[in-house]
């Protein structure tokens, strides 16, 4: 557990080179998918295009559960793409970890703030882009005054908040994850009588952390339209 994050820097900016590739792995992975599923489509869907059709509706449901399919409908491809691309981060890092020369390569890219809160802070600046589009700008405003004008600051905080607990509800399940499953492999490492008991308790978590990260991917997703009927949504 003894690990640096590697890192360079650019134009006086630093970067992390693990997140870079991590996220690039991301989303070659999702890309994969998404090809591979849709590359020979049938009208009687078998394997992976049955796969994806099940994601479509699923993410479908979870819209048409929080707004109007009229309102909703747009964003359809928006919640499939966070939601494959949120559950394979979330797993990247369950199998193995790699670590050379002490800093960490290898990882869940959710298990970094950094992303995580980009992500979220991506996704509130899309429900305020798509907010103005749908009520215009002079109506978009006027929600913050209602249904009480002294209110407003309060809703203001609410953005930061929502930023804060969307992003780092996910970085806080899937680096707590990542951080017991390095403890196990750590005992079990250490000799015949750890690898023993860390043995059972280690498949248990990764079995476990598969579904916490599979729930983290669709709450995300819940959440994100959530947040956009709220904003898109005139009854609200």
């Amino acid at each position: 557990m003894n690990h640096d994050n590697p890192s360079f820097e650019f134009l006086g900016l630093s970067f992390n080179p693990s997140n870079i590739l991590m996220l690039f792995v991301t989303c070659l992975v999702v890309f994969l998918i998404a090809f591979i599923a849709t590359r020979n489509l049938q009208m009687k869907p078998t394997g992976m295009q049955n796969f994806m059709e099940w994601v479509m509706d699923f993410v479908k449901g979870i819209i048409k559960n929080n707004m109007d399919w009229k309102d909703g409908g747009r964003f359809h491809v928006l919640g499939i793409t966070l939601i494959m691309f949120v559950f394979v981060a979330n797993m990247l890092g369950l199998p193995f970890a790699i670590v050379w020369d002490h800093e960490l390569w290898w990882k869940s890219p959710t298990a970094d703030p950094v992303i995580t809160l980009t992500l979220a802070s991506m996704v509130v600046v899309l429900t305020h882009y798509y907010g103005v589009k749908q009520l215009g700008t002079k109506g978009y405003f006027k929600t913050y005054l209602q249904p009480m004008p002294f209110l407003a600051p309060l809703k203001v905080i609410e953005e930061f908040a929502n930023t804060l607990t969307l992003g780092l509800r996910l970085y806080g399940n899937i680096f707590a994850g990542e951080i017991l499953i390095g403890l196990l492999a750590g005992l079990g490492a250490s000799s015949i009588f750890g690898l023993i008991g860390a043995a059972i308790p280690a498949i248990a978590w990764l079995g476990f952390s598969v579904f916490i990260g599979s729930i983290q991917a669709f709450i995300f997703v819940m959440l994100t339209m959530v947040y956009m009927s709220h904003k898109v949504s005139s009854d609200h």
